[in-house]
């Protein structure tokens, strides 16, 4: 009879101990999609070396953080100079036409649905060629930056 107490006491206290565990507190995350062209996203200024009507849109994640996802928007017939990034990008062209030249490579160029991966610190040029703009989906796998090359 003791041990089977013993065994509810044991049982009793797994179970709340997982229930305050913080896997178990929390809320758990919703899933979410955003659309390009939504209203409710936040467009905010690329860095200073870039074109002035340039835009980021964050999408999941912080900038700050490893692994946040963003919107890219460079205006047509504009160029994103010469840069670098410290993270890898993972990058889905979502309209307008972009022509990417990476160091020591051949050019790409980008149509909407276009896959291209961009190694860490490969410098590079962006040309947003179509009249429309340029969206591009970037997940980047470390903080978010753009540092330019000076070229």
């Amino acid at each position: 009879m003791i041990s089977s107490y013993i065994y509810r006491i044991t049982f009793i206290t797994v179970i709340l101990v997982l229930l305050v565990h913080p896997g178990f507190s929390q809320e758990k995350q919703k899933a979410f999609i955003w659309n390009a062209g939504d209203n409710a996203l936040e467009w905010h200024h690329c860095p200073e070396f870039m074109p002035d009507d340039c835009r980021l849109a964050v999408l999941q994640g912080n900038p700050e953080e490893r692994n946040a996802d963003i919107f890219f928007k460079l205006q047509g017939g504009t160029t994103a100079p010469h840069h670098l990034h410290t993270s890898a990008e993972r990058m889905v062209l979502i309209s307008g036409e972009l022509h990417i030249d990476y160091d020591g490579q051949d050019p790409v160029f980008m149509r909407p649905g276009t896959y291209a991966y961009g190694p860490a610190k490969l410098p590079h040029i962006a040309s947003c060629v179509s009249d429309e703009p340029c969206i591009l989906f970037i997940a980047f796998e470390e903080p978010i930056d753009a540092i330019p090359t000076g070229d």
